[in-house]
């Protein structure tokens, strides 16, 4: 056996030598590829018949092309065929060939490795890449990654949904350009600092047509080889009905339905937070407990519903004397309570005044035309550094309120100040 060929035999590879359509030489290589019993049974044999027949045209003008004489020494570039071997097993393999002298004849030097594995492997991978775009396209979420400085460096499409907002128009700007307060992006932006990963944490951002919507955001922060800082990775997605329904639950379980003034609970729990603050601060603090007179005989001249009706009226007149900073409540029935931040006990007999008089004015109408007034009395009670908490407050201005009851109602009470001021 010549040198040449005896190096052939040693190739890991499957090799063939075909000269006039039939295959001269073959190594075992081939023997096992194609699944013969030996190498030597494939001599004579023609190659186009382990070729699929997809792919028997195609292979026949490649072995014409590299027998041309300009195209001498010049291999193909590899190509994937499919072939069906003596057993009929079919294999994807990938072939290379060159041209070359055999008995001083032109001939063809075939190479083949067996794909078929890698071929699985690759369709696989296309199939799992084309599920995964699929996936990645249609998700409701918006898939995003920043640098250190916070650029947008990729966001995925879902960014259509959720700001208006093609992908390449977020790319290569900050992502603090999509939000409304600077304040929401500090507070991400050390939450990751500080653990690495946020999880359902909360923000809002401006869609491309300025509403503002809420967002959640789940991210981890990525750092270079050398351990330092290199940006924020994560999705992002739209919550806004979720937060309303949350901000409605909310609203019914701290408003009282009728007067839409705070019910009980909500008032009591805001009243705690001001007077902690007001005793940790040394401000001064007042609060008014007020009673519509004579509630019960409304509802028994007029009915129930006219009895809400006054209600509502007076809710209306009590809240247009406050300010802003001010809470109002309704504890129960006819009952309301009033905080007066930072107001002292003489500003907070003022206030009780102008609502006194507030509600003194109201003419209210019946369903049947009839006129008739209401009036309150109110108790007044400020904050004293003996107080060891806001039941103490609470508890004098319910105390000064059933005194004004009992000294004929239409009038304001305290027990911080002498009778008559």
């Amino acid at each position: 056996m010549p040198p040449d060929l005896h190096l052939l035999q040693m190739l890991p590879a499957a090799v063939l030598v075909v000269h006039d359509g039939v295959i001269r030489f073959a190594n075992h290589v081939s023997a096992e590829l194609l699944e013969v019993p030996s190498a030597d049974s494939l001599i004579g044999r023609r190659p186009v018949e382990f070729v699929h027949p997809m792919d028997q045209a195609r292979s026949s003008h490649r072995i014409e092309q590299v027998v041309v004489p300009s195209q001498a020494g010049r291999p193909n570039k590899p190509a994937e065929f499919r072939i069906r071997t003596d057993r009929g097993n079919l294999l994807m393999v990938l072939i290379s060939s060159v041209s070359m002298e055999w008995d001083g004849a032109p001939a063809v030097l075939m190479c083949a490795l067996d794909m078929t594995h890698q071929s699985e492997i690759q369709s696989q991978l296309r199939e799992s890449e084309q599920n995964f775009r699929r996936l990645f396209d249609n998700m409701q979420d918006v898939y995003y990654r920043t640098n250190a400085q916070g650029v947008v460096q990729h966001v995925g499409p879902g960014v259509r949904r959720v700001l208006g907002y093609e992908p390449h128009e977020i790319e290569g700007r900050t992502a603090e350009s999509y939000y409304p307060h600077s304040t929401d992006r500090d507070a991400f932006k050390a939450a990751i600092m500080a653990h690495g990963e946020v999880s359902d944490f909360p923000g809002q951002m401006v869609r491309r047509d300025g509403a503002v919507i809420d967002i959640s955001i789940s991210s981890h922060a990525l750092y270079d080889h050398a351990g330092n800082f290199a940006g924020v990775e994560g999705i992002y997605r739209d919550v806004t009905q979720r937060k309303n329904l949350e901000r409605e639950l909310q609203r019914l379980a701290t408003t009282d339905m009728l007067t839409g003034m705070a019910n009980r609970r909500a008032f009591l729990e805001g009243a705690e937070q001001v007077y902690a603050r007001s005793r940790a601060n040394g401000e001064p603090l007042t609060l008014l407990m007020l009673d519509l007179d004579h509630f019960k005989s409304i509802n028994d001249r007029f009915g129930h519903l006219e009895g809400d009706r006054a209600l509502i009226a007076f809710a209306q007149a009590v809240k247009s004397q406050l300010r802003a900073s001010d809470a109002v409540g309704r504890l129960g029935g006819e009952e309301f309570g009033v905080l007066l931040p930072l107001t002292t006990l003489t500003e907070g007999m003022e206030a009780a005044s102008r609502i006194l008089h507030s509600v003194r004015a109201l003419e209210l109408r019946d369903s049947a035309g009839q006129t008739y007034r209401i009036t309150t009395s109110l108790g007044v009670s400020a904050l004293r550094s003996s107080d060891r908490s806001l039941r103490d407050v609470l508890d004098r201005a319910d105390q000064a309120l059933y005194l004004a009851k009992h000294r004929g109602r239409d009038q304001i009470a305290s027990l911080d100040v002498p009778p008559g001021l």
